[in-house]
């Protein structure tokens, strides 16, 4: 990546995240960049504000028995014939007892790892402490991680939403992400809204980076509200070569947030049913966006799309105005 970036002079630019498997990697790749950007390459990880985060529910793509031999025989039913079929207490006692094949390493992971998944709450708590885990719900209790994990799938008429953070929490905690936003070569990015839809919704992530880097961290440092408006702003802006916009100056592109800052709140995920074929997607409401505007137009108001679209397709290095 060094080399292309030097020889084309383009930036290049990549994933940084936290794995289980190795969890100081991303501390060797933020190496990488800096010793790439003293030698004039322009290597430029991306890092996420949040961990990647699998949603698991009865209406998710996944859960933690879904390759389970007595869920795959009702897999097929309505939710609400799902939810009275796992009631059953035979079911339940299978469910819980009995082994299940997984055709991978991470799948396995996925589904045992107890101690990485958490209820999610609402507001949706992406930080949340070892001892809100199942893992640790089932010792306090004296069950099974996998009734627990049963009971909580079972929440909310089968619609409960439980939270395992894949990548980004090895620690069990924010710092490691932290050092990540506020190293130096790093960008934001990989608020994931479109892929795997079923599963990750991760598209209210520069909502989050305002609720809780800036307002409501708990477990930690917090970080200056100016410095996640520039990284959100013009500091994207300019790895793209884009220096017509990201900042309120004079002849700038007039893009803006409107922030009802104290009322921004995120709401839990939901799953809706309105893809072609009936298909599923996970989407996340946000309060405290007062009006978007984009190239001067009003494009929402109070969250409400107003109709117009001045957005076009954006080709090459933006120059920024004449003065």
């Amino acid at each position: 990546m060094h080399q292309l970036s030097r020889e084309t002079g383009r930036p290049v630019t990549f994933a940084c995240l936290q794995n289980d498997f190795d969890p100081g990697q991303w501390r060797r790749l933020l190496a990488e960049a800096s010793r790439s950007a003293a030698e004039g390459g322009r290597v430029t990880p991306q890092v996420a504000a949040r961990p990647t985060g699998l949603l698991m529910g009865l209406q998710s793509t996944a859960h933690p028995f879904l390759l389970h031999p007595a869920y795959r025989e009702i897999a097929h039913l309505p939710l609400a014939a799902r939810v009275r079929a796992l009631q059953d207490p035979e079911r339940r006692r299978r469910l819980v007892e009995e082994p299940a094949e997984h055709p991978n390493p991470l799948a396995a992971f996925v589904a045992t790892a107890f101690h990485k998944l958490f209820p999610l709450g609402d507001p949706p708590d992406y930080e949340p402490a070892p001892e809100r885990s199942v893992a640790a719900i089932a010792k306090r209790e004296g069950r099974e991680p996998r009734e627990v994990a049963l009971d909580l799938l079972l929440s909310r008429e089968g619609r409960e939403l439980l939270y395992f953070p894949l990548l980004n929490y090895a620690n069990g905690d924010f710092e490691p992400i932290r050092e990540m936003l506020t190293h130096p070569t790093t960008v934001l990015g990989l608020s994931d809204g479109g892929a795997h839809c079923g599963l990750i919704c991760d598209a209210s992530m520069p909502s989050f980076l305002l609720t809780h880097w800036v307002r409501d961290r708990s477990r930690g440092a917090r970080l200056p509200l100016e410095q996640v408006v520039h990284a959100q702003t013009q500091r994207t802006a300019q790895l793209f070569d884009f220096y017509d916009r990201g900042a309120l100056l004079p002849g700038m592109k007039a893009d803006l947030n409107v922030i009802d800052f104290d009322g921004l709140r995120i709401h839990p995920p939901q799953m809706v049913f309105d893809l072609p074929a009936a298909g599923r997607r996970l989407i996340q409401r946000v309060d405290g966006y007062r009006a978007t505007v984009c190239s001067g137009e009003l494009t929402f108001e109070e969250g409400k799309p107003t109709g117009a679209l001045p957005g076009k397709l954006v080709r090459g290095p933006q120059a920024p105005p004449a003065r």
